[in-house]
């Protein structure tokens, strides 16, 4: 099996982190986020969990990884925009 190029990224709203790694052919998504340093950095999120994509496209977790990907993990909405603009409108 070869080894596989691709980046990892994430953003907290005071810090953010882009990486490359390198996984096995047929890794999945998400063992790739896990087996990052991502979960290390950030210990206030919890990355089994946490929505992931591909180049802004959401994606499953057990998608593989592909040459070039860039994974992206994605943080809980705190302020839904279409409920901020329901409200908005409402007012």
């Amino acid at each position: 099996m070869a080894d596989l190029s691709a980046e990892v990224c994430f953003a907290a709203p005071q810090s953010q982190a882009l990486m490359p790694i390198t996984v096995t052919q047929g890794t999945s998504i998400r063992t790739a986020v896990m087996g990052s340093l991502l979960p290390s950095m950030f210990p206030d999120y919890d990355f089994s969990c946490l929505p992931c994509g591909v180049f802004g496209q959401v994606v499953d977790d057990e998608r593989e990884v592909q040459v070039g990907d860039r994974i992206e993990v994605y943080r809980p909405l705190i302020n839904d925009p279409k409920a901020r603009r329901r409200n908005r409108a409402g007012r």
